[in-house]
């Protein structure tokens, strides 16, 4: 009996130490395989949430450089505005290409004005310049609708008058109306005056809503630029100035380049009552003899070779024709400097 006693005691405890030693090997494999588990699981979290912002990263710099890419090919269209003149057009800092030549009408109405604007259209032209002031945005629009031509093919530019800064939405309808030719290439402020950002704002809110394309400003010069330039949210597009050999403005025009901005410049020909003395001048007719060339098609030439789109204005057929033959001849650097060597400082009208 003691015996059988003494074998259900060893027979207990080993039993009790065989449970004894699976509880301790489970607590062992549990305490390891757990913190095991943990650290892993920890680190493939780490090195993913890693790999996600090192992805994150590399799109955000991706996207980072794509725009540095639109943004460099940007400020390339706003600062490259060298003429083309195979193209015979620069790009506007707006997108859209205008010729750099073309037709202006200052004092040209009535039939004498379509007559004009359409012996231009028909010689080439594809500028055609007007105002408010000028009382004939109705007359260029009825040549530029019965020309046959395109309506993208030709660039309309037009302008309001201070007189109209203080009620620019209204004007900007009744210009439309006016001209009638679906929407407005380009308008400028025609000068300085009161309420002309207020005005420069209304352009640029039409420039939203697609009736005018481009938008500028004309008779503004470096002190009146630096004022009003901080005041609008679009960088225009042209700024128009008196420019011709006797009036430069070689400070202005590069200031004005250098904006990203194209000049324009009208009194090519020095103005009504200063043509024929301009014409006569003997450096020009020299260097006029030189290329078989007239001093008129001289003078545009120079202005062209300066970046200087020119808009001469005439009601002559065989005038208006000369004025467009200025792409089979070249202006040498010595000619350029005797041309730039007639500057007078002499302006011919007050704006």
């Amino acid at each position: 009996m003691k015996r059988l006693t003494d074998l259900l005691m060893v027979l207990f405890f080993a039993v009790m130490l065989s449970a004894c030693g699976r509880q301790s090997e489970e607590s062992y494999v549990g305490q390891s395989e757990s913190p095991k588990s943990t650290e892993q699981t920890e680190t493939s979290a780490t090195v993913t949430e890693e790999l996600s912002m090192d992805a994150e990263s590399e799109d955000s710099s991706l996207v980072d450089a794509k725009d540095a890419q639109i943004k460099e090919g940007n400020d390339s269209v706003v600062n490259d505005i060298t003429f083309d003149f195979e193209t015979k057009t620069v790009m506007l800092n707006s997108g859209y290409e205008m010729p750099i030549y073309g037709l202006g009408t200052y004092s040209l109405t009535g039939k004498t004005c379509v007559d004009s604007v359409t012996t231009a259209l028909n010689s080439g032209v594809r500028l055609i310049d007007t105002a408010y002031m000028y009382h004939n945005e109705e007359s260029v629009g009825e040549a530029v609708r019965n020309s046959g031509i395109p309506r993208e093919e030709i660039f309309v530019i037009t302008k309001l008058y201070p007189n109209q800064f203080d009620h620019p939405e209204t004007a900007i309808e009744e210009v439309l109306e006016k001209l009638d030719i679906e929407y407005i290439d380009m308008m400028l402020l025609h000068h300085p005056g009161t309420d002309d950002v207020k005005a420069y704002l209304a352009m640029e809110k039409a420039v939203k809503e697609g009736k005018i394309r481009s938008i500028g400003l004309s008779n503004w010069y470096v002190e009146e630029l630096e004022k009003f330039l901080p005041q609008v949210n679009i960088t225009p597009a042209l700024v128009q100035n008196e420019i011709h050999p006797y009036y430069q403005e070689n400070d202005v025009i590069p200031y004005i380049q250098g904006l990203g901005i194209v000049v324009q410049g009208w009194y090519p020909l020095g103005g009504r009552g200063y043509t024929a003395e301009l014409l006569g001048n003997g450096v020009i007719s020299e260097i006029a003899q030189a290329h078989g060339k007239s001093s008129a098609q001289v003078i545009l030439r120079w202005n062209l070779q300066k970046g200087v789109v020119v808009i001469p204005g005439s009601s002559n057929p065989d005038h208006i024709k000369e004025n467009t033959e200025l792409f089979d001849f070249e202006l040498t650097e010595e000619e350029m400097e005797h041309m730039n060597a007639l500057d007078r400082g002499e302006k011919h009208d007050w704006y």
